[in-house]
């Protein structure tokens, strides 16, 4: 069990709608909870309060929350992926009802935030030769979706 989870405070009342979509788009995941609300509760009895989920082995809680708080881009899941497939499959998932921002981030369609990267793209952007990081800056910067063979061409001076 993880110490710190992120707890997400969905508006709608659609955080089981939520977590069953992020369900759906990791390979290693699952529905671990659902709260619902009893006689003392604060909403009607059986409506669901929060989801512990987990996700690639580490937990989340989707809350259904009032309205007053919204996602913004300030917080946002950062997902590490091997290869272009794995950008590709978690980018066209998520992207399932979301929009594009820029440089490999979406918001979904609950308007969560994500950075689907490649992991190597840090290493590129950290290289001791600033002439290679700086082609792979200026390639990233002109992408929406991240494309691994690109920054590697550009990484390369290709």
């Amino acid at each position: 069990m993880h110490k710190i989870s992120p707890c997400l405070w969905f508006q709608g009342g659609n955080a089981e709608e939520a977590a069953n979509f992020y369900v759906s788009t990791f390979r290693n995941a699952r529905i671990k909870d659902i709260m619902r609300s009893t006689e003392s509760g604060p909403k009607p009895v059986g409506r669901v309060i929060a989801v512990m989920f987990e996700l690639e082995g580490e937990d989340f809680l989707a809350l259904n929350g009032n309205p007053e708080f919204a996602f913004t881009p300030a917080v946002s899941m950062f997902i590490k992926c091997e290869s272009q497939e794995e950008v590709d499959h978690y980018w066209d998932k998520l992207m399932d009802g979301g929009r594009s921002l820029a440089c490999g981030w979406l918001t979904d369609r609950f308007g969560v935030t994500w950075q689907v990267a490649p992991t190597r793209l840090l290493g590129m952007l950290q290289d001791p030769d600033p002439v290679k990081a700086d082609r792979t800056m200026k390639a990233m910067q002109g992408m929406i979706k991240l494309d691994l063979p690109a920054l590697e061409r550009a990484y390369n001076g290709e």
